[in-house]
């Protein structure tokens, strides 16, 4: 499954408040691509990402990895391989330690406890939080959580990372933790955020929604360079592409 492509066919999706969220999203993402997904609050960004990991049930549409359609059948299946590190960490911390949080998902798809120690020590390794293991996860700063959710999903050894405003709350440091930890991945990767320079170095292709509708799929440099695309979507220019010299210069010193 991991060297097939996700698909989106029509897919339309109405809260229960009646607002509709998607309106018939089409769209196909290659293995090992990574893809940003913007637009302004209530785009429709993290409902698309809800869907894909079945959370959510589309009112109407088709939902595929390669060839596997997305049912209640088999949504085990597409969870094994897929990992969404929600927008706000304290979602999926709640166990006593770090470690536990970490091996949170391996034990709940009964692995021996040996193969869930390697998994996770892999998972801390690649995050670098080794010296967190037996720490509270809820008195770590907002980096540091952010980091663990992470690693909780990586203990899964997901193919598809779904990332949900990775860098949102985090000071300068952290962020760009983050940044250069999410172009290490070589999983496929699809990322909602509203910082467009997050999106800038880590997505080749980008997807612009506006109340619901896929609006434009194209290269990012196409996409962040087009100051009235981005302006009639509700968006501006990524720092780094704007002309003050305050923000360049701000973002350069983030690096």
């Amino acid at each position: 499954m991991s060297h097939h492509k996700i698909e989106f066919v029509n897919v339309s999706y109405s809260y229960p408040n009646g607002i509709q969220a998607i309106k018939n999203v089409s769209l196909k993402i290659t293995h090992s691509e990574s893809v940003g997904i913007i637009g302004a609050n209530g785009a429709g960004k993290s409902t698309l990402l809800l869907l894909l990991l079945g959370i959510l049930k589309p009112d109407n549409g088709e939902i595929r990895i390669g060839d596997i359609k997305l049912t209640q059948k088999n949504i085990q299946i597409f969870r094994q391989k897929i990992g969404m590190v929600f927008q706000n960490p304290d979602d999926q911390l709640f166990m006593p330690t770090v470690y536990d949080d970490i091996a949170f998902g391996p034990r709940n798809y009964f692995m021996d406890e040996n193969e869930i120690e390697r998994f996770v020590d892999n998972a801390m390794k690649i995050t670098n939080i080794e010296h967190l293991k037996n720490r509270i996860a809820y008195q770590l700063s907002p980096g540091e959580k952010r980091l663990v959710a992470i690693a909780s999903v990586l203990s899964m050894n997901p193919d598809i990372l779904l990332m949900d405003e990775p860098t949102s709350f985090l000071d300068p440091q952290a962020r760009r933790k983050i940044i250069n930890l999410i172009n290490s991945f070589q999983h496929t990767k699809i990322i909602t955020s509203h910082d467009l320079d997050l999106i800038l170095e880590t997505c080749e292709r980008t997807i612009i929604l506006n109340e619901g509708k896929l609006i434009v799929d194209d290269k990012t440099t196409n996409i962040l360079n087009n100051k009235d695309l981005l302006i009639s979507n509700k968006l501006d220019l990524p720092l780094s592409l704007s002309k003050c010299s305050a923000c360049y210069y701000k973002l350069k010193f983030e690096k």
